[in-house]
């Protein structure tokens, strides 16, 4: 198998993890995507074919982590790029939020992006080369009701992007963010119609985003075009906020 480099997606069995994996594959990357169970590794598969492999992980989990990472690098070679988009909800009025819905949601979205990208730095810093891209969301710069573990997890992604690019931009190595607005997944798949008009009325371009809207900018900002750019945060929310 000859591969020229590799790209390390989480979450990637449906959604914008699937579709930012089919995109990097287009592109010509050998795509590693994640999936929490079984029947998700074989679907990623399944629509990869040759372009790529399926892996199970479980962000959360800081051993099963470097082992994963070790066993890419033993099939694939190193992680040139890494797309950061493993995510949970646990929604709840903050009066009534327990402490577990917290700690999961902050273990496995934000402890989970400083967990994948301690296992690969070595390694681009190495090869004096490497795109990482972490997966925000406008709700952690506008908030919103219930989400309060969610928004905060979002908000320090953003933070920790920043700080990071700093510290490795000396090696070639650009740490950058996607932050998407309202995106047609299974959550706004499970709105009412008129639920969705009423999202879409709230946004500038007037519809709701489709995953590839975020593949796109993701696939911008890993390639050399973006080469110039590092702890900058792209919104892609059809104009719905922009500070």
């Amino acid at each position: 198998m000859s591969i020229d480099r590799t790209a390390l997606v989480t979450g990637a069995s449906r959604g914008i993890g699937k579709s930012i994996a089919e995109r990097l594959a287009d592109d010509g990357f050998f795509v590693v995507g994640t999936s929490t169970t079984d029947s998700g590794v074989e679907n990623i598969e399944g629509w990869l074919g040759d372009r790529g492999i399926g892996l199970m992980m479980r962000v959360e989990d800081s051993a099963l982590v470097e082992a994963s990472v070790q066993r890419i690098f033993e099939r694939c070679g190193d992680v040139a790029v890494l797309i950061n988009n493993a995510g949970i909800t646990r929604d709840s009025l903050l009066v009534r939020m327990k402490d577990d819905e917290w700690d999961d949601v902050i273990e496995t979205n934000l402890a989970g992006t400083f967990r994948l990208c301690k296992s690969v730095l070595r390694s681009m810093i190495k090869a004096r080369w490497g795109r990482i891209v972490n997966v925000g969301s406008v709700v952690g710069r506008m908030g919103n009701p219930g989400q309060t573990n969610y928004a905060a997890s979002k908000a320090g992604i953003e933070g920790f992007t920043r700080a990071l690019a700093q510290e490795v931009g000396s090696r070639s190595i650009t740490v950058n963010c996607v932050a998407p607005g309202f995106i047609d997944t299974d959550m706004t798949a499970a709105l009412g119609d008129a639920q969705v008009d009423n999202l879409a009325a709230m946004i500038p371009l007037g519809r709701i985003g489709s995953p590839r809207d975020v593949a796109s900018a993701v696939s911008f900002l890993v390639s050399e075009d973006a080469g110039y750019i590092t702890g900058e945060t792209l919104n892609v929310n059809g104009g719905l906020y922009s500070a």
